[in-house]
């Protein structure tokens, strides 16, 4: 069960409707996962429509995490390292997303939205790296939309089950992350293979 807090929070966010959606996803005090399974719950009890918890999730996901690029861009790894752990990034996962990045390029803010802690940390790389801010809400906003369709459909067909979300989205989660993998393979292969041209010249 849900501790009161969490449950008090999510109350809230129902009294503010897709607002509170938003404002959730943005500040993730609660994973993404419950405010998003929950917000399908509010579906399926017909206060919201699915169109509009999808536009609204996307956003409160997006804005999060252009929060955190600006925090690399204009904060640099200083400010990062002895303020990370306030936002719940520690040096490890810092340090392992810039890695990704600074290796196979830009492409990594898309897939790395799909593997857990990752999902949030790949944003500061890519603001210290000052990639292009349109590219990145582009690629955001893309691997943001299936997460959300995902757990707002799986929270509205669950109903008052809705909190059993982590055990079942585990069926669902395995296919888009196997899917996820190929496109990286691909992305990899096609970076190694220009880049293996670029030498050759």
């Amino acid at each position: 069960m849900l501790s009161d807090i969490v449950s008090n929070l999510l109350h809230w966010i129902e009294g503010l409707g897709y607002f509170g959606i938003m404002i959730g996803l943005m500040v993730e005090v609660i994973p993404s996962e419950i405010v998003l399974a929950y917000a399908g719950y509010l579906v399926h009890q017909g206060e919201i429509s699915f169109v509009g918890a999808v536009i609204f999730g996307t956003l409160g996901a997006l804005i999060a995490q252009i929060f955190l690029y600006w925090i690399g861009r204009y904060g640099g790894r200083p400010v990062l390292d002895k303020y990370g752990k306030y936002i719940f990034l520690t040096k490890k996962h810092i340090d392992a997303s810039e890695a990704w990045f600074l290796k196979y390029g830009s492409g990594m803010v898309f897939f790395a939205r799909f593997v857990p802690v990752a999902r949030q940390a790949i944003s500061i790389p890519a603001g210290l790296a000052k990639m292009k801010l349109s590219r990145f809400i582009l690629l955001t906003t893309l691997a943001s939309i299936p997460w959300s369709i995902l757990f707002i459909y799986l929270g509205k067909i669950l109903g008052q089950n809705w909190e059993t979300i982590d055990e079942k989205a585990k069926p669902y989660l395995m296919p888009i992350l196997l899917v996820a993998l190929a496109l990286l393979i691909v992305y990899v292969l096609i970076k190694w293979f220009y880049s293996s041209k670029k030498k050759g010249a």
